[in-house]
């Protein structure tokens, strides 16, 4: 089992599906966690929850934080500023960094609002790259860490009405893999995880529609914690899961 008392994460997108199932996975590994979201609410009750889970550990004994929420919109680079400072002045250093917030709006081009396109783009891809940009001074400071990406099987595979939603992921993969030479060398490793279907209403507004057959968001957040228990002489750069048995199509 994962063990990782005294690193702190950063979840972004952290209050619900993929991104609170690897919260409250890097929790239950001793991490301290910060998650973060748009909404005042979600953000402070699943800090809570979080840090109910959470109970004491040596690096964050009785009366010490071991969760923080951070009210943050990742499209705005002042927010991703404050995200990262705030985690490091609570709790001293940054370890992992999980960019996991992300939106789909799923229009065919033409009718599509610029303001929809922008909002695709801002929330999976300049947020990543705002996050990374403030992260890694930290991480280099501490002699290496983990950059880890939400990415989606749509990153590989294009389809009708997917043309914003398709260009972020198609984006992040890019990002992701010139990321991970960039900073190879600092000791920080940068993966990119690509899930197909998973069970948590980001498409179809209920979190347990399809949940006998896909892919779950504690499948995803088993993957962050392999990778973070892998031996340093290798990366494994890209994951990819997806359904063992979808639906067959008639």
């Amino acid at each position: 089992m994962l063990h990782i008392d005294g690193h702190v994460a950063i979840v972004t997108g952290g209050t619900k599906g993929i991104g609170r199932a690897i919260a409250n996975a890097l929790v239950d590994a001793g991490a301290r966690v910060v998650i973060s979201a748009r909404t005042t609410a979600d953000v402070e009750a699943a800090a809570l929850a979080l840090e109910q889970r959470a109970g004491p550990t040596a690096a964050a004994p009785a009366g010490g934080p071991r969760v923080a929420g951070i009210v943050a919109d990742v499209r705005d680079y002042g927010d991703c500023q404050r995200l990262i400072a705030r985690t490091v002045a609570t709790f001293g250093r940054l370890d992992i960094l999980i960019n996991n917030a992300g939106i789909g709006i799923f229009q065919a081009v033409e009718e599509m609002q610029a303001a929809s396109w922008d909002a695709v783009i801002g929330t999976n891809l300049s947020g990543m790259f705002y996050c990374s940009h403030e992260a890694i001074p930290h991480l280099r400071a501490n002699g290496g860490g983990w950059i880890i990406n939400i990415g989606s099987l749509a990153g590989r595979n294009a389809f009708p009405g997917g043309a914003a939603y398709n260009a972020s992921k198609f984006g992040l993969i890019g990002f992701s893999e010139a990321l991970m030479q960039e900073v190879r060398y600092d000791g920080i490793r940068v993966s990119c995880i690509m899930p197909g279907s998973v069970a948590t209403g980001f498409s179809s507004g209920e979190a347990d529609a399809g949940a006998e057959w896909k892919v779950l968001p504690e499948d995803v957040a088993r993957i962050v914690t392999d990778l973070l228990a892998f031996p340093d002489r290798a990366l494994p750069s890209r994951v990819e899961i997806r359904p063992s048995r979808p639906l067959k199509r008639s």
